[in-house]
């Protein structure tokens, strides 16, 4: 979009764009050009933002995204009058992240259409660089990408993401939704959940989406260690605080200072040690091992575990108010075999990541997906990332299928329609995302019986056998 289409619409353009000379000004436009056509390629919208969050330019492909004139009408508006989302909420802290070389990547967003209504897309924030850019708008800050929400994997198969948070489930849903209300808060989060459900997966997303982001974050295995040693890596020590110790030692609090502190098995740590931490949540000081000298806590606690500690602290192994300062926040994530919802898109963020690093690009065949859905998955999301990672070593081509997965899963019997996937198959098909493994699920659970799988799945048989010959789907060249 030029200032000459702006004027003629009545859209106010920044003053010191107006002022550049001709010459940077011919180079600006020449610029942006060039940038809108390359986006415009792969379907995406670009923003340019102000300090303020206000919107210097738009490209052309928003209209096609939003409604017509929409790039031209945005300029000069802020952000959120454009786009829903809870990314903008807190404007200072996502300042200083993106100002420190973070981004926000992979958001959800909807387009506001107007009288058109909402589309939704992914959405992605940048800082720009302000002294290697020959061609930006002096005022250009920040840069804002827009991808329609049909090119999106997770957002396609009815999933949304936050941080790496991958849910389809209501359970993992109302996580998502919990993490993104803590963006202004720093308190105590308490994170349960079985070996390998992604505790740590979660507690990363919380940091990533508070106030404390721009900070690192630390973390420390509570089971890993001894007591001794323990508190050491907790607190630091000084020089000759114990045989060994030959010099001072930075503890991880202090290493977390300004972000976030992870302990992972957190009800392992020994009662003397548990003592201690009761201190540093209460006071907000410690002290390193062997001085008196008390430091001041400047760093978010979150706590993980996969063992009942309410049932520790009846036992007398974990203190009771050592518990209740560490949960002021509790987060519950439930095992994969309570929301088999998540599996499929679940396993298809594992896989593009693991192929990733391998400079592949895989698919999900339906049949493989068939067998990871009937799997109980006692190991939870680390088992399926190692089951994918395994399939992915054995995958000759471009599609994963039955034969690369894991011997376990292939010998398990096929439970394809269990009245919790079937339940899921329902709710999709109510949603409009019915794809194809899911049309093959009912079609082999039905024994290819096209009007019990219609039946199964809420569809007349018309509809049934439309989608099919849509997605290409016959028993003879299905098996």
């Amino acid at each position: 979009m030029t200032a000459g289409d702006a004027t003629r619409l009545g859209v106010r353009q920044p003053e010191l764009e107006r002022a550049l000379p001709a010459s940077l000004a011919a180079a600006n436009h020449a610029g942006w050009a060039a940038l809108e056509i390359a986006f415009a390629a792969l379907g995406r919208a670009l923003l340019v933002l102000d300090s303020q969050f206000r919107i210097l330019r738009a490209s052309k492909t928003l209209d096609t995204l939003a409604c017509p004139h929409a790039a031209v009408k945005a300029i000069g508006r802020p952000i959120r009058d454009l786009l829903d989302t809870q990314a903008f909420d807190a404007p200072d802290e996502l300042r200083i992240a993106l100002n420190a070389g973070g981004r926000e990547e992979g958001r959800r967003a909807f387009v506001r259409c107007g009288e058109h209504g909402a589309r939704l897309v992914s959405l992605t924030v940048a800082a720009l660089p302000t002294d290697d850019c020959d061609f930006c708008d002096p005022l250009a800050r920040y840069l804002v990408v827009l991808r329609p929400a049909e090119d999106d994997a997770l957002l396609l198969h009815g999933a949304m993401a936050a941080q790496g948070v991958v849910a389809r489930s209501e359970a993992m849903i109302r996580i998502v939704h919990l993490v993104e209300n803590l963006h202004r808060s720093d308190v105590n989060v308490l994170i349960t959940g079985e070996s390998g459900s992604g505790k740590e997966v979660v507690a990363r997303a919380v940091h990533a989406m508070s106030p404390m982001r721009a900070g690192p974050f630390v973390g420390v295995n509570c089971a890993a260690l001894p007591g001794d040693l323990l508190e050491s890596e907790l607190f630091g020590h000084v020089r000759g605080a114990f045989t060994g110790a030959v010099k001072d030692r930075v503890g991880r609090l202090e290493l977390a200072r300004g972000g976030t502190l992870f302990l992972d098995e957190i009800g392992e740590m020994p009662p003397q040690l548990q003592v201690k931490l009761l201190r540093v949540l209460q006071e907000r000081s410690y002290e390193r091992v062997g001085e008196s000298h008390p430091r001041k806590v400047e760093a978010r606690i979150i706590a993980a575990t996969n063992a009942d500690l309410p049932d520790a602290v009846r036992a007398g192994r974990f203190r009771d108010d050592l518990y209740y300062r560490l949960r002021v926040v509790p987060i519950h994530i439930p095992p994969l075999s309570e929301r088999t919802e998540d599996i499929e898109p679940l396993a298809r963020h594992l896989l593009a990541r693991i192929a990733a690093r391998h400079n592949r690009t895989v698919q999900l065949s339906p049949d493989a997906l068939r067998y990871l859905l009937a799997w109980p998955w006692p190991g939870n999301v680390r088992e399926l990332e190692n089951a994918l990672e395994y399939a992915v070593a054995f995958c000759k081509g471009q599609t994963l299928q039955v034969e690369d997965l894991p011997l376990e899963l292939r010998d398990h019997p096929r439970q394809p329609q269990t009245p919790v996937l079937m339940r899921r198959v329902g709710a999709t098909v109510r949603a409009g995302r019915l794809d194809a493994a899911d049309l093959l699920g009912a079609l082999h659970a039905n024994k290819w019986n096209r009007a019990d799988a219609a039946t199964a799945l809420g569809l007349s048989r018309t509809t049934l056998w439309r989608r099919m010959r849509a997605l290409g789907l016959d028993q003879e060249n299905v098996g």
